[in-house]
């Protein structure tokens, strides 16, 4: 049964992206008009956890690990997968992955909007291992409301945004905590 609103759950190849500057996070650019966030977590020490957080990030149990809903019909993120993310049950939030990083100390993923998500704009997800072994989670985003409750929730909105990204690193930490020691 199709959604109220009439947007599948997982959304067509088809669906433009609702943003001009597709692929702007690989970069670090927050194009016009948007709001720019940028939260950075460490994570843990050492290869183990960086191959086990690798894993994580891009088979989507990170996303589940915090709660979220992901409907997809890949088993991890690639350029031009569809995934939609849900809150609740009640919030659809249709995206696809516009990059991916596969470097020996760098490795990550970023996703675009596509029509029906509540805001418009990009989000990575980036993982260092630093010359000193430290693992760190890096989640930069590019946004701004595109649906009228995301508008009225203003500074809330920014917040929970934010909010998110914190507990996706904190997520990731307690997930890779047994490799750490």
């Amino acid at each position: 049964m199709p959604p109220k609103d009439g947007l599948p759950l997982n959304p067509s190849s088809d669906s433009p992206f609702t943003y001009a500057d597709v692929g702007a996070t690989r970069s670090g650019h927050c194009p016009p008009g948007f709001r720019p966030m940028d939260v950075r977590t460490r994570v843990g020490e050492g290869t183990d956890v960086f191959d086990r957080a690798t894993r994580l990030l891009f088979t989507w149990e990170l996303h589940r690990a915090v709660g979220v809903g992901i409907t997809t019909d890949a088993p991890e993120a690639a350029p031009g997968v569809d995934v939609t993310v849900s809150l609740g049950g009640v919030i659809r939030a249709p995206c696809r992955v516009v990059w991916t990083l596969d470097e020996p100390r760098r490795k990550g993923w970023a996703y675009g909007t596509l029509p029906g998500h509540p805001e418009c704009g990009e989000e990575a997800f980036v993982l260092d291992r630093t010359g000193d072994g430290t693992v760190w989670l890096t989640i930069t985003a590019f946004s701004r409301p595109a649906k009228w409750y995301t508008r009225a929730g203003g500074a809330a909105a920014r917040g929970l945004q934010h909010a998110y990204a914190r507990r996706c690193g904190a997520v990731l930490r307690k997930l890779c905590e047994d490799l750490d020691d």
